[in-house]
């Protein structure tokens, strides 16, 4: 009977929950997919007041957030999440159209940051690197 329940359940583990926090609907299903493709879990927000709500019971890996959003932007999305000890932790990953998006990122505690557009190589990089730095 054991041999009958492992053969019924083929599919792979899910892999690391990535939140992704964008107001922008195409490029949060476009996100989403590609990060899927590769094997994430994904869960997705639109606004940092909905990210929030995502944090807990069960964390995500990593964020991929957008700084400039309605309801919640990304800065004080960041603020609220490192004031809650059980969710502090978890890397950032910072999306933005802002020219300023590097020095932004870094005041929130980001661990990396994109400037959009951006290739999705350079994402799929520093989503992996990002994964690997937040194991040590």
């Amino acid at each position: 009977m054991e041999k009958n329940l492992s053969s019924a359940n083929h599919q792979p583990p899910p892999g690391p929950v990535v939140l992704v926090v964008d107001d922008d609907p195409d490029i949060l299903e476009a996100l989403s997919e590609i990060l899927e493709a590769e094997g994430f879990e994904i869960r997705r927000a639109r606004n940092g007041k909905e990210a929030l709500e995502r944090l807990e019971p069960d964390p995500p890996r990593l964020i991929l957030l957008d700084l400039m959003m309605p309801v919640m932007d990304g800065w004080e999305f960041a603020q609220r999440m490192r004031q809650k000890s059980s969710v502090a932790h978890i890397p950032i990953i910072v999306l933005s159209a802002d020219r300023n998006v590097g020095s932004k990122a870094s005041d929130i505690g980001a661990v990396g940051h994109l400037a959009k557009p951006f290739e999705l190589t350079d994402l799929l990089k520093m989503v992996h690197q990002s994964l690997v730095n937040s194991q040590r």
